[in-house]
């Protein structure tokens, strides 16, 4: 399998290029990001970039891929709407837009969030929500919306947001108690990217997986 990944520098990223590298099933991964990642795997290749929404000159290095893992995003503390759509929707349409001109792409998934509602109040779940209704609507063969609630990340993996580290660093030994009191909600790194790997390979039966649906789909 030939995976794109976006967002590989953020907390689900990070976690999911983890599961990539160590599982057989990947063989090449293409990391789209910003900024240099440290990565020595020769399964890794990188395309560094600060242009998010125009493509148009690099279009060729995305043929050959099977799937696309979609893990970039930003908090919306402290954005307005304008600003907050310019990265979640806008950003990921352009992304996927221009992955269906290039054609090769079997799978699209998309990491959206629990509480996404594109009729909602909470200004980060419509926008959310609205993106996911503009993905759905495009003729990959297979598009997914992951929804995870609480994520655990592991490995050693870290959020961007400096205050969200604070939170996991007081609540990570609570973990286990907060997996056996909510088990819908609570999800670890480990289990999207497995998921990922697999709803690529056998798909699933629904286009959005919230979080007791992606841990089914990480069980090999």
């Amino acid at each position: 399998m030939n995976v794109l990944l976006f967002g590989a520098s953020g907390m689900v990223g990070q976690g999911v290029l983890h599961t990539c590298l160590e599982d057989s099933r990947v063989e090449r991964i293409l990391v789209v990001t910003r900024k240099v990642l440290d990565s020595t795997s020769p399964k890794v290749e990188q395309l560094v970039r600060q242009d998010f929404l125009d493509w148009s000159d690099v279009e060729d290095r995305f043929a050959g891929f099977d799937t696309c893992f979609f893990c970039l995003g930003v908090s919306s503390v402290g954005m307005d709407e304008a600003r907050y759509r310019a990265v979640t929707y806008d950003i990921t349409m352009a992304v996927a837009l221009m992955l269906e001109r290039v054609g090769s792409l079997r799978t699209f998934i998309y990491v959206s969030g629990a509480g996404t509602n594109a009729q909602g109040r909470q200004m980060w779940a419509r926008v959310k929500g609205q993106t996911e209704s503009a993905l759905l609507l495009l003729p990959f063969r297979q598009i997914y919306c992951f929804r995870p609630g609480y994520i655990q990340p592991m490995h050693g993996v870290q959020s961007k947001t400096g205050w969200y580290n604070a939170i996991y660093k007081v609540a990570g030994w609570m973990y286990p108690v907060l997996r056996a009191l909510a088990p819908k909600y609570v999800i670890t790194t480990d289990e999207i990217g497995t998921a990922m790997i697999g709803v690529s390979e056998r798909g699933f039966s629904r286009g959005i997986l919230e979080s007791v649906d992606i841990r089914d789909a990480a069980k090999v």
